[in-house]
Formats: structure tokens, C-alpha cells, sequence
């Protein structure tokens, strides 16, 4: 609870400190309102027209790109973003077509009393034909006036003449003709035209800068265009143009990437076409080396005809075989004991099987005839030649067939080596083909996909159209600049703001006491009251008429010190400070001045023997023996230093006396003692006007006479440090009771202030 009421506190008092400096608030504020009123009166409006555009496509409408015809191809693939369609629509370039289009970089302009108007579209009377351009003519400005229908008068620097619309006017750096809109005639109130010669890029620079793009949203390719200019008709011209020119820009670079892209296919199916072609002739040379057709069928038949062969051999190694066996069996014959030739089986030989035929019949012919005759009988011994010639036919014969089945074997394996050999070379072959093959369908693939891509490119090439469609046309937004609330708002804060930062600054570097709370925060020294400040030149403001809110407060600190003052034999009240000008003297005065109203004997010992100045203060003049004459001898009773002033009869003065070269001894007098102990007898209250505590120790020699001490603080003249010479004495209880006062308080500086009835 306590906590919530120190910062309620706080702030008040933060606000108070801010509050006193009322008139700078208020002072900065106007100022800033009539600037403001100023800017407003005089400054150009700016007007925006606004336009909002779809990219079509996935993500942003993907146009061609030099990769679009191979868009099918990963590592080819492109599509536009919106991020770069923004970048395009700012860019220089596109903006400079706008320019050279709307013929913007020719500024006519009124000159007025306060500001310029540049006058475009249907308010300008003329324009501006540049025939023979130089860079030379950028900056360059020139003054015309109508003088009739026909005519005008031109300022171009040191040339003046008077020229006629349509008629070429010939500069150093340039020719340019000025040519009469239709509708324009001639008025005497006619202003001087002014005409400026704009660098076209640097302007577009400009334009590009004050022209604002964002998306709608984060989901669509929509966007919105604003373009802001202080002529509505030129901000909205400039939206109309720049569209139609982006347009423009994205189907003439679709059209010249379809070019590129058919020249480069055109390259490229020339190109394969040849390879294509050397390809399907090494194809043909390979075929026509190994004889081939069909290489599957080829290796079937190379397989049979090495089944073929080897089954000739086979069966020839029969033959021979069989005719080694009859050949043996003849050879076995004894003489005159001939058997049976065998059958020759798979030999087909005719002179052959003849031979065996008839040996056979010889044979089976003598055993009948054996039967009946003896062997030695002649037709046996006959038939025995006949026999023996047709062995050695036989085996001659068998010699015969053998020695050709051996040969025809000779061809037979050759021949199926020869087959082994094609049969071992068909894979190497059949790789060798298919490699060929693969070159030629690559090829082949890649000539087809060509023509494709070409015949897409070409319809591209004769049908490009823009990825952009407008939303909603460019239309005028009305003015939305300088906008008045925001200006005088702006105002007002700064108006504020100014002030609240340079009392902000002055308190942050300030080592002045300022506050109350400054006080409470850096010493534990109780505080008797507060004195606010003493506006007027009088010294004396607390006499018993006085109804005034010093007066007042004069009055509270003497209840105050009544009450601290409670006790038998309380009298002497010690008053110091930490240096010279902190009320010291002010408070003594008056406080006895407050207490003699209410009835009170009081006097005031004046203790400052270095600057005494309350009789002064007081408006006495004349030369008085005091204090320092008594110690020293030069006065024997201390009834003759006392003086009565004309302020209250209850109030005398016991003044300092004559100037001491050594005012700290003689407060180290014993005389001092006697002096108060005389006075505590005789008056109700005894101030003791002492030196500052904070300079000299004078205050602190006279402190074991006082009953308490009173301790001036004055704002925004005491320094914080000083504060820290309070709490030492405070906490190392040099002085006694000590209490603050707290002089020339403002109703910001504490919280305690009070006015009088």
C-alpha cells in the first residue's frame, strides 16, 4: 500500500517538475502548429493512382526463358518469380521507355508567388519537338512567354527573341521546335512559362524509387502498382504506359528467345542430320563387312551349320571305320578259304557294293560247287582267281573310297573350324552392332525432339502473348500527401517533445537540488519544513500582518519548532547551511520575527563573525559594538550589545560587532557560555546565526550551546553533493537534533507546498 502511494508520488512529482516549464510547452507547441500551418499552406500535394496486375502461371506466370523450349528437362527448367517481375517492373530501363513515351523529361512549369506548378496534359498550351538532341540540353532551362497566337517571346540565358510556334529554334548544344496545342490562344494574364530539360535517367531513377509494389496477398501472384506524384494526371498517365511498355518488353523478349531458340535448334538438327547420316552409313559399312542381315538369324545359323559339319565328320569317321574294318576282314582272307564279305552299310558306293555283290555270289557259288567237286578241279581253282582279283579289286576300291572320305573329313573340319570361329565372333559382333544402333537412335531420339521443340518454338514465335492481365485499371486515389492530421500530430509532438528533451537534459546534467524527494533520498535528516520562495525584494515577510504564503509557511515552521523545542530549558536553536546564499540569515530573521508575533522574547545571537550582514538585511545602517567587542574586553555588559530593532518589540538583535582577524578563537572563548547562559535566562528563544557547517567549523564550535539545529537547504542552488556533508553530520551526530529546512520551495518542488488564506 505504501509501495502503490510512493509511486503515485513519484510520477506526481516527475509531472510537477515537467509542468513548472508550462510556457515552453506551450510556447514549442504553437511554434510547431504554425510551421506546420506553413508546410500545409505551402507544400506541393502529392496524389497517387493505384493498379492492381495478375502474373499468370504456377507461380508467378512463367514466361519463356532462353531454357523455355526444354522446359520438359530438369536441368533446363526456369520459372519467373514474383520477385523478379517486381524487379523488372522498378527497373530503370522499363521506366525510361515510360518516360520517352509520355515525352516526361520536358517540364513546363508556372512560376508562382510562393511555389512552383507544373502545369501537364490537357492544362499544358504547348510542346516541345527536340530534333537534334544533345547531352548538353540535360539542365538546361528555358523562359517563354505568349505574345500572340502565333508568337512568343524566349529566354535562353543572355538570348532573348521572339520566335513563332513550329519554327526550329537552333541552340549550341541542340535543336527543338515549339509547337501550339490545339485549343491554346493567346492572354494578356498569360504567365512566363518556364521549360527544363530533364536527364531522362536520372529521372526514371526517381520514378522508379516513388513507384510502390507489393503482393495482395502471400498465396496469389497478384499485385498492386501505386505510383504517387503532385500531378494526379501524370501519376495516373504514368500506371496507364508502364503496363503497355512491360507488355511490350515481355512478348518481344518471348519473341526474341523463340528466334534464338529456332536458330539454335536450326543448328543443331543440321548438325545431327550429319552425324545422323555418318551414324546410318557406318551401320551399312559394318553390316556389309561381316555380311550381316539379321544377327540372331546369322548366329542360328552358323550354330547349324557347325551341327552340320560336325555331324559329316562323324559320320565320314563311320565310314572310314567301317571300310578299315572290311579292309581288315579282307586282309584276313586265307588263301583258298574265302567267307563272306560283310554289307558296307551307310557306304554308299556302287563300284563298291558291286564288287562285295559279286565276291559274295563267287563265293556262295564255289562252296555248291565245292560240294561236288574238289577244290583242285579247275572251275574251282577258276572261280578261286576270280575270287582272289575281286578281293584286290575290293580292297583297292576300299583304298580308293577311304583315301577320298579322308579328305572329304580334311574339309569337313576345316570347314566347321571355319564355322567355330563365326559362331565365337557373333557377341563381339552383336556388341559392336548394338553400340552402332545406339549412336543411331540417339541421334535419331534427338532429331525427332528438335523438330518438336522447333515447331514449338515457331508457334510461340507466331503467337507470344504477355503473362500480365490487369485487374483493375489505373484509377486516381485523391491526395495522400501531406495529410493534415498527421502533420499537425507530428507538430504537436515535436512541440512537445523539443521542451520535454531539454529539461529532460538540463536535469540529467543538473547537480542542483530540485526536489523534496532528492532530499529524502540522499540524507536521513529529518525535515522541519519548507520556505517557498520569496518572489518579492523585501527582506522581512513574516511580521504578524503578513498573510502572504511565505508568511504562512513561516508560521508552520514555528509550530514546528515548538514542538522539536518541547522540554524544560530548549531555547537555543543553531542555524547553518553548506555555503553562503542558502537563506541562512533570511530564516533567522524571519523566524524570530514569527516567534516575537506570537508573543515570544527571542533574540538573535549573530554567530557570523567573517560576513555579518543581518543588521544590514534589516535596514539598520549605523555601526553597532557586538559579540566580538565583548570577548575581547572593549565592552563590560552584555546589556549594552543588545539591540532593539523597530520590527517587533519582543525581537532584539545581539549583533557580531567589530571585524576579528581570528573569528574561530573567539567563539572558542569561555565567554561564549556565559554569554547564551545569560540569554537563556532572559528570552524565551535564542537563534544562533552561525557560518556554513559546509566551509568554515564555526557552527560546529557552537553546537554543545544548542538545544537543536536547523540546517538551510536551498533549491535549485544547493548542490547534492553538499547533501552528503548533512548525512555525516547527521549520522556522526555533530550537531544536536539537527533538522532541515528546505528554502525557496515552488509548488513543483514539493508536494508540501501551501499557500496562505
Amino acid at each position: 500500500m505504501e509501495s502503490g502511494k510512493s509511486q503515485s508520488r513519484n510520477i506526481k512529482e516527475i509531472i510537477g517538475r515537467y509542468l513548472r516549464y508550462w510556457y515552453l510547452f506551450a510556447a514549442f507547441t504553437g511554434v510547431a502548429i504554425a510551421i506546420a500551418y506553413t508546410y500545409l499552406r505551402y507544400a506541393d500535394p502529392i496524389y497517387m493512382a493505384r493498379t492492381s496486375v495478375v502474373l499468370k502461371g504456377e507461380k508467378s506466370g512463367s514466361g519463356p526463358s532462353e531454357s523455355a523450349a526444354f522446359s520438359d528437362i530438369a536441368l533446363l527448367s526456369a520459372d519467373k518469380s514474383i520477385e523478379n517481375e517486381i524487379f523488372i517492373f522498378k527497373s530503370r530501363r522499363l521506366m525510361e521507355d515510360v518516360i520517352r513515351e509520355l515525352e516526361l523529361s520536358v517540364v513546363y512549369i508556372i512560376e508562382g508567388q510562393v511555389r512552383d506548378v507544373e502545369i501537364y496534359g490537357k492544362d499544358l498550351p504547348l510542346r516541345v519537338l527536340v530534333s537534334d538532341f544533345s547531352p548538353e540540353f540535360y539542365g538546361k532551362t528555358f523562359e517563354m512567354q505568349f505574345r500572340d497566337d502565333n508568337s512568343f517571346r524566349l529566354s535562353a540565358g543572355e538570348r532573348k527573341s521572339i520566335e513563332k510556334f513550329g519554327q526550329e529554334i537552333e541552340m549550341p548544344y541542340g535543336k527543338f521546335t515549339i509547337v501550339s496545342e490545339g485549343g491554346a490562344s493567346f492572354s494578356s494574364n498569360d504567365k512566363p512559362l518556364r521549360i527544363r530539360f530533364e536527364n531522362v535517367v536520372r529521372k526514371a531513377e526517381s520514378y522508379s524509387n516513388r513507384l510502390n509494389i507489393r503482393t495482395a496477398s502471400k498465396n496469389t501472384s497478384a499485385l498492386v502498382l501505386s505510383f504517387s506524384d503532385p500531378v494526379p494526371e501524370k501519376a495516373l498517365n504514368i500506371l496507364e504506359t508502364l503496363i503497355p511498355v512491360y507488355n511490350e518488353e515481355t512478348v518481344q523478349d518471348k519473341r526474341e528467345i523463340a528466334r534464338r531458340t529456332v536458330e539454335f535448334i536450326d543448328e543443331r538438327l543440321d548438325y545431327l542430320t550429319q552425324e545422323l547420316n555418318r551414324v546410318e552409313q557406318n551401320v551399312e559399312d559394318y553390316k556389309q563387312q561381316y555380311e550381316l542381315t539379321d544377327v540372331e538369324t546369322q548366329a542360328q545359323q552358323y550354330s547349324a551349320e557347325k551341327s552340320a559339319s560336325r555331324r559329316e565328320v562323324e559320320e565320314i569317321n563311320v565310314q572310314i571305320q567301317v571300310l578299315t574294318s572290311i579292309e581288315d576282314y579282307l586282309s584276313g582272307q586265307a588263301e583258298g578259304n574265302y567267307n563272306i564279305v560283310p554289307s558296307t552299310l551307310t557306304i554308299e558306293d556302287g563300284t563298291l557294293n558291286g564288287l562285295i555283290a559279286k565276291f559274295n555270289e563267287l563265293q556262295l557259288e564255289r562252296e555248291r560247287v565245292l560240294r561236288n567237286m574238289m577244290p583242285s578241279n579247275p572251275v574251282v581253282l577258276n572261280m578261286n582267281d576270280q575270287l582272289d582279283n575281286l578281293i584286290g579289286n575290293i580292297k583297292e576300291n576300299l583304298r580308293n573310297i577311304k583315301s577320298s572320305l579322308q579328305i572329304s573329313r580334311r574339309n569337313m573340319m576345316a570347314k566347321a573350324g571355319m564355322v567355330d570361329s563365326k559362331v565365337q565372333m557373333v557377341p563381339m559382333i552383336e556388341r559392336q552392332l548394338i553400340e552402332i544402333t545406339r549412336q543411331q537412335e540417339i541421334k535419331r531420339s534427338l532429331y525427332i525432339y528438335l523438330l518438336q521443340k522447333k515447331e514449338e518454338a515457331s508457334l510461340t514465335l507466331a503467337a507470344s502473348v504477355s503473362d500480365l492481365r490487369i485487374v483493375d485499371p489505373p484509377l486516381l486515389m485523391g491526395q495522400v500527401a501531406p495529410k493534415k492530421a498527421n502533420i499537425y500530430g507530428y507538430a504537436v509532438i515535436l512541440g512537445l517533445f523539443i521542451p520535454f528533451l531539454g529539461i529532460y537534459i538540463k536535469e540529467l546534467v543538473s547537480s542542483k537540488i530540485e526536489t523534496r524527494s532528492q532530499v529524502e533520498s540522499l540524507t536521513r535528516t529529518p525535515i522541519l519544513g519548507e520556505i517557498c520562495l520569496n518572489k518579492g525584494k523585501d527582506f522581512i515577510v513574516a511580521n504578524v500582518k503578513e498573510r502572504t504564503a511565505v508568511a504562512e509557511m513561516f508560521r508552520l515552521l514555528r509550530t514546528n519548532l515548538r514542538f522539536a523545542l518541547t522540554g524544560n530549558g530548549k531555547k537555543v536553536v543553531l542555524v547553518t547551511s553548506s555555503m553562503n546564499g542558502e537563506g541562512k540569515s533570511f530564516f533567522s530573521v524571519n523566524m524570530a520575527t514569527t516567534l516575537a508575533g506570537a508573543g515570544k522574547k527571542v533574540i538573535i545571537m549573530e554567530c557570523d563573525l567573517r560576513r555579518p550582514t543581518i543588521l544590514e538585511k534589516c535596514g539598520i545602517s549605523e555601526t553597532k559594538k557586538g559579540l566580538t567587542d565583548y570577548i575581547i574586553g572593549d565592552i563590560d555588559q552584555i546589556e549594552d550589545l543588545i539591540f532593539t530593532t523597530d520590527i517587533d518589540k519582543n525581537m532584539d538583535i545581539l549583533p557580531a560587532g567589530s571585524l576579528s582577524p581570528n573569528p574561530a578563537e573567539i567563539l572558542l572563548s569561555d565567554k561564549i557560555e556565559d554569554i547564551i547562559k545569560q540569554l537563556r535566562e532572559k528570552y524565551d528563544y535564542v537563534i544562533l546565526d552561525t557560518p556554513p557547517v559546509g566551509m568554515v567549523a564555526d557552527a560546529l564550535t557552537l553546537n554543545e550551546f544548542a538545544d537543536l539545529s536547523v540546517y538551510l537547504v536551498r533549491y535549485n542552488y544547493t548542490e547534492q553533493k553538499q547533501l552528503k556533508t548533512i548525512e555525516d553530520l547527521f549520522m556522526g551526530k555533530q550537531l544536536n537534533n539537527p533538522l532541515l529546512v528546505l528554502n525557496g520551495a515552488k509548488k513543483v518542488n514539493s508536494t508540501y507546498y501551501t499557500y496562505g488564506y
